[in-house]
């Protein structure tokens, strides 16, 4: 009998759709500047250097279809995203034990303190306290990648208040995603249970509360994420 000194927290876990599974979650990476106008709007060389990643904790992932506003920002922006959820890992993969881990998709966003990460990219220091903000990986119901297929193309936009800020197509992400998988499996052990989120198209920007924001991807539906 293992005897801890308090009860440890329930692993998070999210819905799949069209079933009473659950996804429990294990790591979440983000690749950043991912599509060639998101970096050149960010102030950034769109050419293919090699990818780089941040990390989200794994009850960052919200599911309610809210946000709460976080403390100590003025300017908190959405970012729509697709995320890719593993069955399985290991590491050294190649493209195709890559896209074979994959469990399914689902739509997502990160939502950043941008003043506050921005503050730290200026001091050379890490990005946690602009993007691991508590209830910040809003995300829907995965879906299966048996009933979507692989997604390499198709629209990904996000709508403010029923006014379109973020249309673009996964097909423009400069890294795609069995490639992102093999590249983080170079530096990391993946497992069943990760989560990755894949980048944003142009077209960020801030949030208040109150405000509404309407995510869709193509094959995936879309989630509506109200901003407490």
């Amino acid at each position: 009998m293992t005897n801890f000194v308090f009860d440890p927290a329930p692993r998070p876990a999210l819905p799949v759709a069209g079933s009473d599974l659950l996804f429990p979650a294990r790591r979440v990476y983000c690749i950043g500047r991912n599509y060639a106008a998101h970096a050149i709007e960010m102030g950034h060389d769109p050419d293919r250097e090699a990818p780089f990643f941040f990390q989200k904790n794994p009850d960052n992932l919200n599911a309610s279809g809210r946000f709460a506003y976080p403390s100590q920002s003025r300017d908190v922006h959405f970012e729509a995203e697709l995320a890719v959820c593993l069955k399985s890992g290991g590491t050294g993969l190649d493209l195709d034990a890559a896209m074979g881990a994959v469990f399914g998709y689902a739509v997502a966003l990160d939502m950043t303190r941008r003043d506050l990460q921005g503050a730290q990219k200026k001091a050379g220091r890490p990005w946690e306290i602009g993007k691991a903000v508590e209830g910040s990986a809003p995300i829907g119901p995965i879906h299966r990648i048996e009933e979507t297929g692989v997604l390499e193309r198709g629209a990904i936009t996000l709508d403010l208040n029923g006014d379109r800020q973020q249309s673009g197509d996964l097909d423009q992400m400069i890294w795609k995603v069995p490639e992102i998988i093999a590249y983080l499996s170079e530096y990391f052990e993946l497992a069943a249970g990760d989560v990755i989120l894949t980048g944003t198209p142009a077209g960020v920007g801030a949030v208040a509360r109150g405000d509404v924001m309407d995510v869709a991807i193509d094959g995936l539906g879309g989630i509506r994420v109200t901003v407490d």
